[in-house]
């Protein structure tokens, strides 16, 4: 199925425009000449979105060998600045929507929102805060958390965030390495229907971080103070700071499940610019519309939402179980704030499609989707429940540049079960063990043979900066190694088939964990699935675990039936030796598999020594895992 060969968005398109005003007439020429000449590019991006900059740069990018801090010389410009732009010429009208359970819908139009970071920027400035600090917050997807962002950001005040579903030791794990000078966290949350009371996991975070001199505590489940009101009464600032290629917007963590998390720092000139990029001429999100992505303030892609904002683009913010009282919940929320973009993890869409889900389109013209692969059968319900003419955006990066590599656009075809192609400014590229290009359709590392401006600028505590150059350019010397499998096909497109560090090696074939899970989780007695090879020097095992649905059972049959299905939808190969029922999958806070730390705990290693157990959704579904190793090891 190709969803959208007609290319309804490409007329009027921004890309379509930009591509015009460089005589450029398909999207394949004009990514070539984005990544032959990276400075050229990058300058005349930034010039047709109306980069506003305090100092213009002397070129957009100095020296492209990586890793590169050579980006916009000279230059300064604010991210907040950008993300206000409209209210200057819309203050009337909505920028954010919060639909929260926890208490009653809230919005902010323009002016409000403008109103209300100004007034928060002037409490920060009053508690003698500059671009030296760092302020973090423990709050959930709400308005006062993107209030703090924008006004840290005006200030040039590194920001960084924990969800509260992050347990103490996770929060402290991320926040010790940050040393916040302000902790804002709130007293608690509605999850569903549970109450979730923070104000004891507040009290022991601030008690672990020394460096913090100010706390503010923000009432939201209303059992605790309100010291936020306090902040935003104590003056108001307008001025907008001028920050540098190398001054830091934020701090972002890896997952942590093995070991203490990264701290990746982000530049604040990088992220508005490419950001701006990525909303504007990929994804065309304009002032007509409003964004929802579902996420947590603990995942890259609550940055990337608050990012439309650059675009003129309104936000819809929520915080809640997506579950409760049904997967309807989302899509609701979708209806009634009347988004026009819509964003999840491909675990929810095909959620909804087993579930069977008849959410209502209302608005929606693109539905996004991230954090695992989207296989054909989800982009078949998505249009089948939305209508053909939705435009279904499967698109891959990752926290390590708060951004995508691949991704669709309006001058190229969606096509079913693939991600439509490489993103301007960048080359993806799939290479073999030895640092070759492999030739279309055949499966290799996912690497970028070119730098992007939203490449860390390092990792805290790394001041010579060889941690960060082990953890991206040991594997392929000038080159970023991003450990993904993927395909690049002759449609095309791409198709990424999970960690290239969950390697399942069969023979000397690699095989993609992804190809397991579209296969397996489309069985309906089955809710969740994760897949590992055991491939420690004493045995050669393909271990298939298997969550399944209420009331079904793991016999004789339903493994015939899953067998036979990977055999004739995939291959011999793909068979596995072992299937087994669990209890739950185990996964990270933002949603991954633990495919890696799985194996190591069945192949022997501690756990303790494997991952941490706050960094994860389910902590008690790693225990049977534990208990299995035991037990095999008996």
């Amino acid at each position: 199925m190709t969803a959208s060969a007609s290319l309804p968005r490409a007329q009027g398109s921004a890309i379509g425009r930009f591509a015009g005003t460089l005589g450029i007439e398909t999207y394949s020429a004009l990514h070539a000449w984005s990544i032959s000449d990276l400075d050229r590019f990058w300058d005349a991006a930034s010039r047709f979105l109306g980069v506003r900059w305090h100092d213009q740069p002397s070129a957009a990018l100095a020296d492209r060998a990586m890793p590169s801090r050579a980006w916009f010389p000279g230059g300064t410009l604010n991210y907040a600045e950008h993300a206000l732009l409209r209210a200057a010429v819309a203050p009337n009208e909505t920028a954010v929507v919060e639909q929260s359970q926890t208490r009653a819908p809230r919005t902010l139009t323009w002016s409000q929102l403008q109103d209300q970071v100004q007034r928060c920027a002037g409490g920060l400035r009053a508690m003698g805060l500059d671009r030296n600090d760092r302020v973090a917050v423990y709050l959930p997807n709400i308005c006062e958390t993107l209030i703090t962002f924008l006004a840290c950001a005006q200030l040039g005040i590194t920001w960084s965030s924990c969800a509260p579903e992050f347990g103490p030791k996770a929060v402290i794990d991320r926040l010790a390495q940050f040393e916040p000078t302000v902790l804002l966290h709130i007293d608690g949350y509605r999850y569903g229907t549970k109450v979730v009371d923070r104000r004891d996991e507040s009290a022991q975070i601030h008690a672990a971080l020394p460096s913090v001199r100010h706390s503010i505590a923000v009432q939201y489940l209303g059992t605790g103070p309100d010291e936020w009101s306090s902040l935003l009464e104590a003056g108001r600032c307008t001025e907008f700071c001028s920050a540098r290629y190398d001054d830091p917007l934020y701090v972002l963590y890896s997952s942590g499940t093995t070991g203490l998390p990264k701290p990746i720092v982000h530049s604040h000139v990088g992220i508005t610019v490419e950001h701006l990029v990525s909303q504007v001429l990929h994804f065309d999100h304009t002032p007509a519309d409003r964004l929802f992505w579902f996420t947590t303030t603990g995942w890259m892609m609550w940055n990337f939402l608050v990012s439309a904002l650059l675009a003129g683009t309104s936000i819809v913010l929520f915080d809640g179980d997506p579950a409760t009282p049904s997967l309807d919940t989302l899509w609701e929320v979708a209806h009634q704030s009347q988004c026009t973009v819509f964003g999840a993890s491909a675990g929810f869409f095909m959620n909804c499609r087993k579930a069977g889900t008849t959410p209502r389109r209302g608005s929606i013209w693109q539905v996004g989707s991230t954090g695992a692969p989207l296989p054909g059968e989800g982009f078949e319900w998505i249009a089948s429940a939305l209508g053909d003419d939705v435009i279904i955006n499967s698109t891959s990066g990752g926290t390590d540049v708060c951004s995508s590599f691949v991704g669709w656009n309006p001058l190229v075809p969606v096509i079913s079960g693939e991600i439509s192609g490489c993103m301007l400014g960048r080359e993806a590229a799939a290479f073999d063990e030895s640092g070759a290009r492999c030739p279309l359709d055949e499966q290799g590392e996912l690497v970028l043979t070119t730098p992007m401006p939203s490449m860390p600028l390092g990792f805290l505590g790394d001041p010579d900066g060889s941690r960060y150059r082990r953890a991206y350019f040991d594997r392929f010397p000038g080159v970023w190694c991003h450990g993904d499998w993927i395909t690049f096909t002759h449609h095309g497109g791409c198709v990424i088939s999970g960690r290239s560090d969950a390697t399942l090696n069969r023979g000397g074939v690699r095989l993609g964990s992804a190809d397991f899970y579209s296969v397996v989780e489309s069985y309906p007695e089955v809710v969740d699935s994760l897949v590992v090879h055991l491939d420690d020097g004493t045995r050669d095992q393909l271990c298939l675990f298997v969550q399944l649905r209420d009331g079904a059972v793991l016999d004789d049959a339903l493994i015939a039936r899953i067998r036979s299905g990977l055999r004739t939808t995939l291959s011999p190969r793909h068979v596995p030796d072992l299937i087994e029922a669990v209890p739950a999958v185990p996964r990270t806070l933002s949603g991954k598999k633990l495919e890696v730390p799985v194996k190591k705990i069945l192949t022997g290693q501690p756990a303790e020594r494997v991952l941490s157990t706050e960094s994860l959704a389910n902590p008690a579904a790693i225990e049977w895992f534990i208990r299995h190793a035991g037990t095999s090891a008996d």
